[in-house]
């Protein structure tokens, strides 16, 4: 499936050959890109200071059929979010990473609270086996944290950080195994139809995911998240916080319902580590 381009990095791209009057039009989107969705070519030419003529040859010189269509991807462009077009007040790009994850964190504890954790930790436990789903950036790496919290509590647990190899795994699942799928928004198509698979199938869906979404009309038990993104875009996204800090609660429920299974192979894991690297006995396990 083909994608069309983004309007304003063709604009962008194709500045320095366009015609003066042209560049005029240019100019006047990037300085106020929601006049010229609404207005008319009489007005946009007027604020921009040209002809009727040079708006539409503007439009065609940047690959659009005529002066709809280009209105028509640059309202396509500003549903992205003018965070992704003029520059937000600045911030401190290096407090702002501690401040951004206490308040998510403080947000999602709330929430968490308010959710079948003890369900989720049941199923999990008593499970054949575990699958955890994920695809994009935040969710794949997560749900390999997710394998690597809860092998090492003697788990059968495997994670599948891709689109198409979920969909395949599911086909293959049982009643007595449980899926658990990561995904921040919770419409990712991917992992929507890999839980819906799932469950035809009798396998249990636990979603990491925002409530109201169509992953979490699908799952059997919702572990929600969320995360108040800002307009300072260079941030990396507040989710991966809120998701891993329900991974880290999950493997803790889990290790403290069996203590003496779970000391046990945490400390075999332990000696096995030292023997290996060396060093003091304070080191993580494996991180």
């Amino acid at each position: 499936m083909s994608q069309e381009i983004d309007i304003l990095s063709r604009i962008t791209t194709d500045f320095a050959a366009l015609r003066e009057a042209e560049k005029k039009v240019a100019e006047l989107i990037f300085a106020d890109i929601e006049f010229v969705t609404e207005a008319s070519i009489g007005d946009i030419a007027q604020r921009a200071g040209v002809s009727d003529a040079s708006v539409t040859r503007f439009a065609r010189a940047i690959g659009c059929t005529n002066v709809r269509d280009l209105k028509t991807r640059l309202t396509r462009a500003l549903a992205a979010g003018r965070r992704f077009i003029q520059e937000a007040t600045p911030e401190d790009s290096s407090s702002v990473v501690y401040d951004i994850a206490t308040q998510t964190l403080a947000l999602n504890r709330d929430l968490l609270a308010q959710a079948d954790v003890a369900g989720a930790v049941e199923q999990l436990d008593k499970a054949r086996q575990i699958l955890v789903f994920g695809a994009g950036g935040g969710s794949s790496i997560l749900c390999q944290e997710f394998q690597f919290r809860l092998v090492r509590l003697g788990y059968a647990i495997c994670a599948y950080p891709q689109a198409l190899l979920p969909r395949m795994v599911a086909s293959t699942l049982e009643p007595n195994d449980v899926v658990v799928v990561l995904s921040v928004t919770g419409y990712t198509p991917e992992m929507v139809e890999s839980a819906q698979i799932a469950r035809q199938y009798g396998a249990k869906v636990i979603a990491i995911t925002a409530l109201n979404s169509p992953l979490a009309d699908t799952s059997d038990i919702v572990l929600p998240i969320t995360s108040r993104e800002t307009d300072f875009i260079y941030h990396p996204s507040a989710s991966r916080y809120a998701m891993l800090a329900v991974i880290d609660v999950l493997a803790l429920e889990l290790a403290m319902r069996h203590r003496e299974r779970s000391r046990t192979k945490l400390r075999r894991l332990k000696l096995s580590l030292d023997d290996h690297r060396g060093g003091d006995n304070r080191q993580p396990l494996g991180d």
